[in-house]
């Protein structure tokens, strides 16, 4: 059963690696991601959050659309934008609002390799940016002003009972 890391572990800090083989280890894998993410109760969850160096993620918005995205890649974003509240599985028990893009296009691989596109927006754009983002090292903490992020932190670590300052 896979773990989810949670802020403060090296890996979801780092750029993760593209996926070039597409084998039976990859779909244990991203169904052992759905489950722990359904498990979790999440809308998405990406491969560096359960320790995973490759660049996969999986969303379920539980609006229609549960799928596996490998090697993905942005290729459009809306200039309009739209702020939600917003959390992270690698920051349990916190949650903010935050802007993105209220509508994207992505481009990435299932996993039998076969690239798809997905016109996104909302919820599912959303999901799309968060997990992407994770692929790539970033948080959802990263995308607010050092003062939001810094007492959004502080909060995490207070209500789990860690050090002040010893996450990030």
């Amino acid at each position: 059963m896979l773990e989810i890391y949670t802020i403060g572990e090296e890996i979801l800090r780092e750029k993760c690696k593209k996926v070039d083989k597409f084998d039976s280890a990859l779909e244990l894998l991203v169904n052992a991601m759905f489950e722990k993410m359904d498990e979790a109760d999440g809308v998405g969850l990406a491969a560096p959050q359960v320790g995973v160096d490759l660049r996969v993620f999986v969303i379920d918005d539980h609006r229609g659309v549960r799928k596996a995205f490998i090697n993905p890649e942005i290729v459009e974003t809306s200039m309009e934008e739209c702020s939600m509240e917003e959390g992270c599985l690698s920051i349990p028990g916190v949650y903010t609002y935050l802007t993105r893009s209220k509508k994207v296009t992505v481009q990435a691989q299932d996993v039998k390799g076969k690239t798809f596109r997905l016109e996104a927006d909302d919820l599912l754009a959303r999901a799309v940016q968060h997990e992407n983002d994770h692929l790539n090292g970033v948080l959802f903490v990263d995308r607010l002003d050092e003062k939001s992020r810094i007492k959004l932190i502080r909060t995490y670590e207070r209500k789990n009972k860690l050090k002040r300052g010893s996450v990030e």
